[in-house]
């Protein structure tokens, strides 16, 4: 019988996303994926717009498709939505890898963060993406939608709900993995927080910045299945 993977996408994503890869890995595994609540459609709620809210919908998925001995890839923000899940609900998830994964959030880092969701500077940088954005997550207003993540970074930099103490509660198995070129989950950073983890291995993929669509997918396909046979 296959084992069940719950790809989660990362902020400003949604489940399309991660289909490629679910693609990929669907013929070892039975692969589920969904959109976190405000992305891909679905309904934007500011109350429930939170990491918080975030680790509760991963936990209320796996409970809901009634997978009992789930496995997890969390690109960059999904990552820190499975880790959250894990340390708040032990035995929920039977093991994480994460791709990008931001550990490291203050009130400095995250002002860093909300810089860079400013439309109009987007607008003028990387239009193509902002169209695609629009597209994506159509009938929420982007400007909503930037906005809401803004405040969930800030609310992170304030609150993060992994610090190191609640790092090294973890009981499960967790492949950390971050690109050399990535500014936004920083290699550094990431070797740091994964220190504090009992069961964590870390790699830096080389040549490799943050964008999901800018990863090897043979080396990254490769890294998942070798962790869950480990894990297993």
């Amino acid at each position: 019988m296959k084992q069940s993977l719950l790809l989660l996408h990362g902020a400003l994503g949604c489940e399309a996303q991660v289909k490629p890869l679910a693609r990929e890995l669907s013929a070892h595994y039975n692969v589920h994926t969904f959109s976190f609540s405000g992305h891909g459609g679905q309904a934007l709620q500011q109350d429930k717009f939170s990491m918080q809210n975030f680790a509760t919908e991963v936990k209320e998925f796996v409970r809901e498709q009634g997978l009992p001995s789930v496995h997890v890839f969390g690109y960059s923000m999904g990552g820190y939505a499975a880790l959250a899940a894990a340390a708040a609900t032990p035995g929920l998830i039977r093991s994480i890898t994460t791709l990008g994964t931001k550990l490291d959030w203050s009130p400095a880092t995250a002002a860093l963060e909300t810089r860079m969701l400013d439309l109009d500077t987007m607008r003028a940088k990387v239009p193509q993406y902002v169209t695609q954005l629009e597209k994506q997550h159509a009938p929420t207003p982007l400007p909503d939608l930037l906005a809401a993540t803004a405040t969930m970074m800030r609310r992170l930099g304030t609150a993060p709900l992994l610090t190191p103490a609640i790092l090294a509660t973890l009981d499960v198995p967790v492949q950390v993995m971050v690109g050399e070129l990535d500014k936004t989950a920083g290699v550094d950073a990431s070797r740091h927080f994964t220190d504090h983890m009992t069961h964590a291995t870390f790699e830096i993929l080389m040549n490799t910045p943050h964008p999901l669509e800018r990863v090897n997918p043979d080396l990254l396909v490769n890294r998942i299945a070798r962790f869950i046979e480990t894990a297993a």
